[in-house]
């Protein structure tokens, strides 16, 4: 295993990881908020259960995003020298912000589980807005990095000399993708996050636990997902515009193409074959590429055929996990569709068993779509780590051991997952312990 490799794969392990427990954490904290409010407005006890249930999982999660999150910084400096060199003095204010966006949101999570027997109920629920409002401005900053490694803005490079002039850190944290991907990961993770936790809940409703509490918390769910699906396809559409018009070679590895033509299809499935150049067991759609990339069916859409083969990323796994994400963004919006049929007609939140193990089944793919959408993210400017500038190969250590490295980052990794599943079960347990005690004192 080549350093490159062994870097690369630290870093995606670590980067798959952490995104999971980062979205939670951006997306969590508003459901807390949103049953705390409920509870203030209407004293309905569910809702306080139910607020007091997602704070405990909440601060749990945000502890293991907060180990993971400092794992993966100190990654960025052992295994990509290169990168910090040139990225440190350009792109280190949103790393600065996100520094403090975390601690505040560290404080009032705090603040606000210890704060249930001693504050009033409406400052307890005011501190909790704090912690909502953090997470998405938090992992907003951390995007902004990702965007500008996609479009490098706000300084001037010599890769020669490795000097770094005319730096403009406002410029390069507000470059040209840096509000489509936050807006798109942004919505992704409470789409996600929303549909994880209904599905927890759909699960008790097929188990029969159709009481107030369970009911309550998928309302919530829907609610939000309802919200986000749609939302979640409008910015995807407004991605895939940015990168045919900035990223045209990314955009051609997502989506199969491999010759420049006016007119180009929309590619649903297929495998990709590199060394023929086409897209197997594919169903196309005549011109649809052309006008989702430009607003017009006849419109040239670049192919990878015109791009050097040393320059172009991975097809065979790009195209793959673009249809994935895809894929899964459509049933989560079926699923969102359905559940406002539903309601619409009762006036009532789903309880029919088809929907509920529809539910059910959707509650990965939320997650799915976000690790698929980093895949493509991230290995379609491949292979560049600073998109047009530094190559990924000139930019890792040259530090020997780096298999070490992996081995200790990978088993931390499990260790915390672990730990995250031993917690999660314990809390499951007590509430099923409380459950069960309030049906036997009410008998």
């Amino acid at each position: 295993m080549t350093d490159v490799v062994a870097a690369r794969a630290l870093t995606a392990i670590s980067l798959a990881f952490h995104i999971i427990f980062s979205s939670i954490g951006i997306a969590l904290p508003l459901l807390m908020v949103i049953a705390e409010g409920q509870w203030l407005r209407t004293k309905n006890r569910a809702y306080y259960d139910l607020a007091r249930k997602w704070a405990k999982a909440a601060a749990i999660l945000f502890a293991i995003g907060a180990v993971s999150g400092t794992a993966l910084a100190f990654e960025f400096g052992l295994l990509w020298p290169g990168f910090m060199k040139v990225a440190g003095g350009v792109i280190g204010l949103p790393f600065g912000l996100e520094g403090f966006a975390f601690f505040i949101e560290a404080i009032f999570i705090g603040i606000y589980l210890y704060g249930w027997d001693k504050l009033s109920p409406r400052a307890h629920w005011l501190a909790g807005l704090p912690i909502a409002i953090a997470g998405p401005i938090s992992g907003g900053f951390i995007v902004m990095v990702n965007a500008w490694m996609n479009s490098p803005a706000g300084f001037s490079y010599d890769p020669q000399s490795g000097a770094v002039t005319n730096v403009d850190p406002i410029a390069a944290m507000f470059n040209r993708a840096w509000g489509v991907e936050v807006i798109h990961m942004t919505i992704a993770a409470y789409l996600a996050t929303a549909v994880a936790t209904a599905a927890v809940y759909a699960w008790g409703m097929l188990q029969g636990r159709r009481d107030d509490y369970h009911r309550k918390a998928l309302a919530i769910c829907l609610t939000l997902i309802v919200l986000t699906a749609p939302a979640q396809f409008i910015s995807g559409d407004a991605n895939a515009r940015f990168l045919a018009e900035n990223q045209t070679t990314k955009f051609a590895a997502m989506e199969g193409q491999y010759q420049t033509q006016a007119n180009a299809p929309l590619r649903i499935g297929g495998i990709p074959d590199p060394t023929t150049g086409k897209v197997n067991f594919d169903i196309e759609i005549a011109g649809m590429l052309s006008w989702l990339g430009y607003g017009d069916v006849n419109a040239l859409v670049k192919g990878l055929n015109d791009v050097p083969v040393e320059l172009r990323p991975a097809t065979e796994i790009i195209h793959p996990a673009f249809q994935i994400m895809v894929g899964s963004g459509t049933l989560l919006l079926l699923v969102a569709l359905a559940s406002v049929i539903y309601a619409w007609r009762k006036r009532r939140v789903p309880d029919n068993k088809w929907l509920l193990r529809a539910i059910l089944i959707s509650g990965p793919f939320g997650f799915l779509a976000i690790e698929a959408g980093w895949v493509v993210t991230e290995l379609g400017r491949q292979p560049f780590i600073i998109y047009n500038v530094m190559r990924t190969a000139n930019a890792v250590t040259t530090a020997p051991g780096l298999i070490v490295y992996l081995a200790t980052f990978v088993a931390l990794y499990l260790l915390l997952a672990a730990m995250v599943i031993w917690f999660l079960r314990q809390m499951a347990g007590e509430q099923a312990t409380q459950k069960e005690g309030s049906s036997l004192a009410t008998t």
